[in-house]
């Protein structure tokens, strides 16, 4: 078995190469982006140097950030940092807090539109009402004074106007306090606290950013929330304060809460378990920024290679617990991988197929193993089926990989127990050259099957197609997810804050549900229509790539089933109008549901 891997030879040949044009080596680029190494070795045949008289690129212009020479693709990824703000847990409200932020259930919200409707009244209990007496009531005024709009703290989320108290210290430092909704109160301890976790992180980030000159914030919440939604609070908080630097300069660059250097977390009953939540969930918030990087980078920054190198960062920081695995074009074509290969064609950087594999710390051959499909495709221009609208946006038809790598990341860290999970992406473009696949090629994917292609533009399939494969005959995963950005029509179908999921598994479907409620990652199963495959019949192969118009989502989805085994929970999750965002870019969409998803077959394995 060949595996691709750093190159020392390719390196020094592409230094050569770009000496003369005066651009930095690959080995420099690599040494400023932080990547110790590369997942692949490339060297362009056709490449020649700059003739001597060539003016001097740095003698012309400052590259304000590396990507790619003339010559040569760009050969890593930069990744964005979460800020360095601590965020800890403690049973006393610290003196000195900048900014306090009180947490306060509300009542139950009514359907009522009635705007004449009285408000609520708001009673406040425990630690918040010796603050509000101790404030001579201003925490109640403020909520009652905004009560149309905060609804009694009923709304998750929703803030009050920020109050400054004059401080009577001679550094004549005012303090301010701001009140934040919780939503209605849980029946129980679990039931709404997820999603209230959620809102709270996301707003206390907000407010955080939004605020000027914040150092320290303490944040007063009920011990039944802390207890149960600290990794949420964590991740949704960590997340929320993402910026992406790395293509702007100047006075363009966004810090966001910039002053910050701690939050703490105000309870009565602090346990070991909230603290180790909290940092779990900056661990996870580390996955969603780096689903986001990777959606947000532009093709001439992320190709085969560079995705590559971005999964081997991803097993040389996981303490161990991932190693990665790269097939290059000879690897793929031993394993008759054409369908994936076919669509490869047309890339300029060579097919990478990424393969990382997680083991748990206390490994068992007990343990169940899974397997994560992520579609790669680095952009899509439709190949010569080209597409006539959106190809701006193209550079996240890779937000599958996206959500596949950040929670590859993210289990790496949290290390759950149980499960042995195999992390697969098959990375490439799709473009047009003099090699590009064309319609009524022919391609054969892995396990044999045939496959007539009558439209370029549905490639992802055909990666995916030799990508399950692997995961189900070579891996012999016992149970399959697979996300992609795949069709227009799941769009048109659920919008762009929902998933859909086709699985033929009862359990797995429910599984899935339960999860996307409990992260917040919305998701609707939907039908798989099994007399749609009339659409898919070939005249002279086994199946064509594409179906007709209508259903698409769902001919899609029953592609797919072609190449995994009939009785093997399987499920495919089209991710396509939730990775983005017209307002913010990259969303992070699905990294929360494969992590959680991948944790809990640990804890079944357990059960």
């Amino acid at each position: 078995m060949k595996f691709m891997n750093c190159a020392l030879k390719s390196l020094a040949m592409m230094a050569a190469m770009r000496s003369a044009s005066g651009f930095a080596s690959p080995a420099a680029l690599l040494r400023r982006q932080g990547v110790v190494k590369q997942a692949a070795s490339y060297y362009y045949s056709n490449t020649r140097s700059s003739s001597s008289n060539s003016l001097s690129a740095t003698s012309k212009m400052d590259q304000s950030f590396p990507t790619w020479s003339f010559d040569n693709p760009c050969l890593a990824m930069e990744w964005n940092e979460l800020i360095p703000a601590t965020l800890t847990a403690t049973t006393e409200l610290p003196a000195e807090s900048d900014l306090v932020i009180v947490g306060i259930y509300g009542p139950a919200e009514s359907d009522d539109d009635d705007n004449d409707a009285a408000a609520p009244v708001v009673v406040l209990e425990g630690a918040v009402k010796e603050m509000d007496e101790t404030l001579g009531g201003m925490l109640s005024e403020v909520i009652n004074d905004n009560a149309k709009t905060f609804k009694a703290g009923a709304k998750a989320g929703a803030m009050t106007p920020t109050i400054r108290v004059a401080s009577s210290s001679s550094a004549g430092k005012s303090k301010r306090y701001v009140v934040v909704g919780l939503g209605s109160k849980p029946a129980d301890d679990d039931d709404k606290n997820k999603s209230n976790g959620f809102s709270l992180g996301k707003a206390i980030a907000e407010k955080l950013n939004d605020e000027t000159k914040v150092g320290t914030c303490s944040v007063v919440v009920p011990d039944a929330l802390l207890t149960t939604a600290a990794f949420d609070i964590s991740s949704s908080l960590y997340a929320a304060l993402y910026s992406d630097n790395r293509f702007r300069t100047g006075d363009k660059i966004e810090k966001l809460a910039e002053d910050l250097t701690s939050i703490q977390l105000v309870g009565t009953d602090m346990t070991d378990d909230v603290a180790a939540a909290l940092e779990a969930g900056r661990q996870m918030a580390n996955g969603i920024f780096t689903t986001k990087d990777i959606v947000n980078a532009p093709h001439n920054v992320l190709n085969s290679l560079s995705l590559a190198a971005t999964a081997q960062r991803i097993a040389d920081e996981s303490n161990g617990t991932i190693q990665c695995t790269i097939l290059g074009k000879e690897d793929c074509e031993e394993r008759g991988m054409g369908a994936y290969l076919g669509v490869a064609r047309g890339s300029e950087t060579p097919p990478q197929f990424i393969h990382l594999t997680y083991t748990p710390p206390n490994n068992s051959k007990d343990n169940k193993k899974v397997g994560i499909v992520g579609k790669g495709l680095l952009f899509d221009t439709g190949g010569y089926n080209i597409k006539t609208q959106m190809m701006e946006l193209m550079k996240f038809d890779c937000g599958g990989s996206a959500a596949v790598l950040g929670a590859a990341r993210a289990i790496g860290a949290l290390a759950p127990e149980g499960v042995e999970a195999h992390f697969i992406v098959a990375a490439c473009e799709n473009m047009i050259n003099e090699k590009a696949y064309v319609a009524s090629d022919i391609l054969t994917a892995s396990n044999g099957k045939t496959i007539e292609i009558v439209n370029t533009d549905a490639e992802g399939r055909l990666t995916l197609a030799d990508a399950i494969v692997y995961a189900d005959k070579e891996v012999g995963c016992d149970s399959i997810i697979e996300l992609s950005t795949l069709t227009g029509a799941c769009m048109i179908s659920l919008g762009k804050e929902v998933c859909g999921v086709w699985t033929k598994d009862d359990d797995l479907a429910k599984e899935l549900e339960e999860i996307s409620k409990d992260t917040g990652d919305k998701s609707w199963r939907m039908p798989l229509e099994m007399s749609y495959n009339e659409q898919l019949e070939s005249k002279i192969a086994d199946l064509t790539n594409c179906g007709t118009s209508y259903g698409g989502a769902i001919t899609a989805a029953l592609f797919l089933e072609n190449f995994v085994d009939k009785k093997k929970p399987f499920a495919h999750i089209d991710i396509a109008g939730p990775v983005w965002s017209d307002k913010t870019g990259a969303t992070g969409f699905g990294a929360r549901m494969v992590t959680e998803w991948v944790t809990r077959q640990g804890q079944s394995k357990a059960e």
